[in-house]
Order: C-alpha cells, then sequence, then structure tokens
C-alpha cells in the first residue's frame, strides 16, 4: 500500500467506526450520576463547559481494533461494540488520572477535568468509567462476555503497573532501556493490544487467532509508544496539542532520552547530568537537551525499533486466517498510527 492510500484507509475505518461506537458510549456514559456524566461528556469531547455540544474527541483507535477484531474473527461489528465501549471507557478512565498525576491543565487544547472541577472529581469520574467498562461487557449478547471482562481487569491491572513504574522512574537516575520498554508495554500497549483481541474473544474466537490479534496489538504499542516519545520531543505542538519540547520539559525518561543516556557516550553523559537538574529549563536549554538526544542516538533509535515494532506487529497477523480486508485495515491502521511525523 502507498502512504496516501495506507492513510485513507486507515482515516476511513477510524471514522466508520468512531460513528459506530459515539453512540452507543454516549448511552453508556448517560447512566452516570449527574456530576459523573457533565465531566465525562466534557472530558470526551461531547460538550463544551457551558454545556453546549463539542467537536468530538479522540481519534478512537482502542475502539476501532476491538471491532476489526471482531470482524477478524468473521463475526459483524455488532458484536465487537461492547469491547469497543469497553476498551474506549478504560482508555478515558486512564486518561482522567494520568492527567491529574502529571498535572496537566489542558488536553486537546482544552482545560482538563482536574484543573476544571479538582482532584476529587477527575477521581471518581475516571473510577466510573472504569466500573462501567465492565458493566457494559457484562451485559453484551455473547457466552463470552466474562472473559472479555476478565480480559479488561487484568489489563487494567497491567496498565497500572505500567503507570506505577512510570511514577517510580521519575526518581530514580538509573532507569535502564529495558525497565523503560517493559514500562510502556504496561502503560501503553497492554491497552492496544487487548483492544486488538478482546472482539474476537467475545465472537468466540480459537486461541491461535486471539493470540495473533493480541501480539499485533503489543507490537502496535510499542511502536505506538515509541513514536509518541519521539513526538514528546520533537513534535508540533499544533498537532500534538503539547507545549514544544514537553517530555524535556518534565525531565520525563522516555524512550529516545533513556536510550541516549545509556548508549550516547559524552553525549549521553552530559544529558544524564542536565536531567538530574544540572540544566536550565528556558527553551535553548531544552532545544541543547533535544541535539543531546539526537547526538546519543536516541532519535535515530526510537525511529528505527518503532519500524521494526510495526513490521512484528504485521507478521504477527501472517500466520492466521483473516478476511483480506479487515486484515488490509488493521495493518493500515498500524502504519497510520506509527508514520507519524516527528
Amino acid at each position: 500500500m502507498t502512504t496516501s492510500s495506507v492513510s485513507a484507509t486507515a482515516v476511513a475505518v477510524l471514522r466508520r467506526c468512531r460513528d459506530t461506537v459515539t453512540p452507543a458510549m454516549q448511552a453508556a456514559v448517560a447512566r452516570l450520576d449527574r456530576a459523573s456524566y457533565e465531566q465525562a461528556s466534557y472530558h470526551l469531547g461531547w460538550t463544551e463547559l457551558d454545556g453546549s455540544p463539542g467537536n468530538g474527541g479522540g481519534k478512537a483507535v482502542r475502539p476501532a481494533l476491538a471491532l476489526l477484531s471482531a470482524e477478524a474473527a468473521g463475526a459483524s461489528s455488532a458484536t465487537g461494540l461492547p469491547a469497543a465501549v469497553a476498551v474506549e471507557l478504560v482508555h478515558n478512565f486512564s486518561l482522567l488520572h494520568d492527567d491529574l498525576m502529571d498535572g496537566d491543565t489542558e488536553r486537546r487544547h482544552r482545560r482538563t477535568v482536574w484543573a476544571q472541577w479538582g482532584a476529587p472529581s477527575a477521581i471518581l469520574t475516571g473510577d466510573a468509567l472504569l466500573a462501567l467498562a465492565l458493566e457494559v461487557l457484562l451485559e453484551a449478547e455473547s457466552r463470552h462476555a466474562a472473559a472479555a471482562a476478565w480480559l479488561v481487569t487484568d489489563t487494567t491491572r497491567e496498565l497500572i503497573r505500567g503507570q506505577a513504574e512510570d511514577i517510580e522512574f521519575e526518581r530514580r537516575a538509573d532507569v535502564g532501556v529495558d525497565e523503560c520498554l517493559s514500562m510502556a508495554a504496561g502503560k501503553t500497549g497492554a491497552l492496544l493490544a487487548a483492544s486488538a483481541e478482546i472482539g474476537a474473544v467475545l465472537a468466540g474466537a480459537c486461541p491461535a487467532l486471539t493470540t495473533a490479534l493480541r501480539s499485533f496489538g503489543a507490537e502496535l504499542g510499542a511502536a505506538f509508544q515509541l513514536v509518541d516519545d519521539l513526538l514528546g520531543i520533537w513534535g508540533d505542538p499544533a498537532v500534538t496539542g503539547k507545549p514544544v519540547l514537553s517530555d524535556l520539559r518534565s525531565r520525563k525518561k522516555s524512550l529516545p532520552v533513556t536510550y541516549a543516556v545509556h548508549h550516547g557516550g559524552a553525549a549521553g553523559r552530559e544529558l544524564a547530568s542536565w536531567l538530574a537538574g544540572a540544566g536550565g529549563n528556558a527553551e535553548p536549554d531544552l532545544r541543547w537537551a533535544a541535539a543531546l538526544v539526537e547526538t546519543g542516538g536516541g532519535r535515530d533509535w526510537a525511529a528505527a525499533e518503532a519500524r521494526r515494532r510495526m513490521t512484528l506487529a504485521e507478521k504477527a497477523l501472517a500466520g492466521v486466517e483473516i478476511p483480506e480486508v479487515t486484515r488490509t485495515e488493521l495493518v493500515a491502521l498500524g502504519r497510520y498510527l506509527t508514520d507519524r511525523e516527528f
């Protein structure tokens, strides 16, 4: 597939899946108490602070993977719909809590829930979305609903492990690349892996297919995080919604940074010293640190590793029978997410 055809296919998939999932998401969130409903609707982009209609939320990548997962098993997208709603609810539970833990006051150029309503409200709304995810799954008209719910609980535990390690790393100066990859596998990869598997689980697919889909999602998750880390340093704020050099400003031990510290020679040692507080936080200081990451090989390594992981993701699908149109859509979605410019 050409780059333009990949992009067109992925955008069409995301639009189709978002249009399918949004009404079911709205029906589920409407069950919440008034305050949680108001805050969740705002966070999801459905409403503005004054209650007027919003412009919608994110790309809905995880719901798209869940619907394609069901289709990969030969089922209809309707079979995967409860799974798609559930993974999107879990994702937004994590975002609400992440914004608070990271102290981020903006997401997608809008105030975050904790910044607007306070920390307790963000915690409770996130918890409500997580509980709702399990409720939606257990109501699914599938005899495999309990297995899907188990997958979500296990995934949430793994996601929290990754988040806890990410916080722990902020207090450590000796974080290794393998540790950083393991953290990312939990914080980002676990939910993408589950999203790529869970629709097929609800459809009653064979273990060979669910395992292949899960591997696809896990490798895609690693590639996605590597690219996200590159964007956190070199991304365009107009596209990322984050300030320029945001990850360096917060001294985040992202994958390119960690690689450069351990494998970048003199540049890596200078970078480690800067991370420990020896350097300033003005924009010239941040650009100097970004140059050290690049000189230390972090940028090139992360880009190459993202490509390698995406290749592994595609190989995971090669050994199982999947409708060709679904295989094409899965691959296109993966490439679209990992070919972002930085």
